[in-house]
């Protein structure tokens, strides 16, 4: 009975918290401004399915897919395992639905047993890369401090995981072999069947209980650490790929947006519309300069970034040494809206009214902006369908049109094309050019 309450009072703590840092991020990503999602839903499905999902995108580079995989697949399948720990902590039991599951309970725990073994090794794999081989694309400037170690964080959290698994199973193991009433036989699983009694079959009996239930305290207090933690971290995009790929744009990757405002002139100019007397006389502001000006959709895609830096490593920018770097960008958008989050949180600033006298620019450099050939790669790079091209070309429209700055060696191509309509000086009208 002390268990179960003392069990109760944890998943609800943890609960709570975990309530609050996920009300967080969606306040937080709903500081974008409203976009209605156009297209066709069953695309969107298809998707979501595939990309989310299926994990289609990553196995373009398939080393790390499957090392991913053998996590992801241990992680959706460890949940069966979780709901019966929550069961045997609310009521006391132990291997609730054994007895009624039968031969069919041994194979699923035997399979997390396999997957978990699997996911050891995919762990001890993705450590290396990041901290003994130094991939490249883990080395980069954004991911020094927390970035860096947020990834190491969860990877040895995984780790503290698969202990804790298979100290509860393999001390399990070895008190059926003892005939204890508590501990009804469940079958001999994949590898806790011969671990278990290996390891600590010479012990004695309380001391192999003890190690049990350390093994079945260890595993859900690492879920619920996990769970409390998952808002702060990239990991977040556990759950939040799923609906970041259902809103992602369904246009052709080198397809970019228009601006209503200046197509309305183009077509005043060209004597396809009237101009409206009502109209404001006031310019509008083009593009997007912070959280606030951006589509909430695109805030979404910044929390989704998943930090694996492969746009970044497809990026010829980056490539050559230049200082844009896609995921970088995605990450700025994400450290933005938090500042903006904890000020509002903080009581220093309303939503009403914010000024903090800060934008994205203070987070992204004009030289980063700049650097961006507009080639799409990152986006197709991008395994879950995040597009740091919009955000890019969003700021560099602000930059442009509403501040008026931009780099000097641009301003001949703009003057062309307010003059000739093309990007060359040209002596003939463009519409007496020939074919």
């Amino acid at each position: 009975m002390l268990q179960s309450i003392l069990f109760i009072l944890i998943s609800a703590t943890a609960a709570w918290f975990a309530f609050k840092g996920f009300y967080r991020i969606r306040r937080n990503i709903m500081l974008g401004k409203p976009e209605k999602a156009t297209g066709n839903p069953s695309l969107r499905w298809k998707n979501t399915f595939l990309v989310a999902l299926g994990q289609q995108k990553m196995f373009k580079n398939w080393l790390p897919a499957f090392l991913h995989l053998f996590l992801y697949v241990a992680f959706v399948i460890t949940q069966v395992e979780l709901i019966e720990i929550f069961v045997d902590g609310i009521f006391g039991t132990h291997r609730f639905f054994a007895p009624f599951l039968g031969g069919f309970y041994t194979f699923v725990i035997s399979t997390i047993e396999i997957l978990s073994v699997l996911a050891f090794v995919a762990t001890l794999i993705f450590l290396s890369r990041r901290n003994v081989w130094k991939v490249a694309r883990f080395q980069k400037p954004e991911l020094k401090g927390f970035p860096f170690r947020d990834a190491n964080y969860i990877l040895l959290a995984e780790i503290v995981l698969i202990i804790g698994i298979f100290c509860m199973n393999g001390g399990d193991k070895a008190l059926q072999l003892r005939g204890l009433e508590h501990y009804h036989p469940t079958g001999a699983f994949a590898v806790s069947s011969w671990l278990g009694p290996s390891l600590f079959g010479a012990l004695d009996t309380p001391v192999v209980i003890g190690i049990e239930r350390f093994g079945w305290w260890l595993h859900i207090l690492t879920v619920f650490g996990f769970l409390v933690y998952l808002p702060y971290s990239k990991h977040l995009h556990i759950i939040l790929a799923f609906p970041s790929t259902w809103y992602a744009r369904l246009t052709e990757k080198g397809e970019m947006a228009n601006m209503p405002e200046v197509q309305k002139e183009v077509r005043i100019m060209m004597g396809l519309d009237t101009p409206d007397a009502n109209a404001s006389g006031d310019l509008p502001e083009f593009g997007a300069n912070d959280v606030f000006s951006l589509p909430w959709q695109q805030v979404l895609q910044a929390y989704s970034c998943t930090e694996c830096g492969r746009c970044t490593a497809a990026c010829p920018a980056n490539l050559t040494g230049k200082k844009l770097s896609p995921r970088k960008i995605m990450m700025d958008v994400r450290d933005r809206a938090d500042e903006i989050g904890k000020n509002l949180d903080s009581g220093s600033q309303t939503l009403e009214s914010y000024n903090d006298g800060k934008s994205l620019f203070d987070y992204i450099t004009p030289e980063e902006l700049h650097a961006c050939t507009t080639c799409n790669a990152c986006v197709e790079a991008c395994p879950v369908l995040i597009n740091p091209l919009d955000i890019i070309l969003q700021l560099r429209r602000h930059e442009i049109l509403t501040q008026s700055a931009g780099p000097n060696e641009w301003l001949p191509m703009f003057n062309a094309i307010e003059n000739n309509g093309a990007a060359w000086a040209m002596s003939a009208e463009r519409d007496s050019w020939k074919h």
